[in-house]
């Protein structure tokens, strides 16, 4: 059997017994350098990553397919990509990037299968006279249009 479609059929076997994690990425490099990078509907523990690369690890013959193997939780850096860890970020401010290079920054208040909902708050100018007036509008976003998303980190 192919080596990738081994160790994929592998990672798939241990996501159905964890229902609360779920693949992010699966990189496999020139070199059968894979990394695996998983999230969870409460986030991913050290024991989760050690239990996943263990089912990888403990079911390939290492004499007969040499490979580094690399399993990680989607960190703050990692974009969001799925409508599972969208809906884990309920409540969140995210920084998108749309597919026509225009920026959107809100908090995330719902999610579904084809798109999110943000709460934008900004300031604009006031249509008679000088100064501002706040504004807070919902805006719903379909997947299609995210080139990418990212938590807000704020200290």
């Amino acid at each position: 059997m192919d080596f990738r479609k081994t160790i994929e059929e592998l990672l798939n076997t241990f996501l159905e017994e964890r229902e609360d994690l779920f693949l992010v990425d699966l990189k496999f490099s020139s070199a059968d350098d894979i990394t695996v990078i998983l999230d969870g509907d409460s986030g991913v523990t050290l024991q989760d990553c050690l239990d996943a690369s263990r089912a990888i690890e403990f079911n390939v013959d290492r004499e007969e397919h040499d490979f580094a193997l690399q399993v990680m939780s989607a960190g703050l850096s990692e974009p969001l990509v799925s409508p599972r860890q969208f809906r884990k970020n309920i409540g969140r401010e995210l920084d998108i990037l749309l597919k026509d290079l225009s920026e959107i920054e809100g908090e995330l208040t719902k999610v579904d299968e084809e798109k999110i909902t943000l709460v934008l708050k900004y300031r604009k100018p006031k249509e008679v006279g000088k100064g501002k007036v706040d504004v807070v509008e919902e805006k719903e976003i379909p997947y299609s249009e995210i080139k990418k998303a990212l938590v807000t980190i704020k200290f």
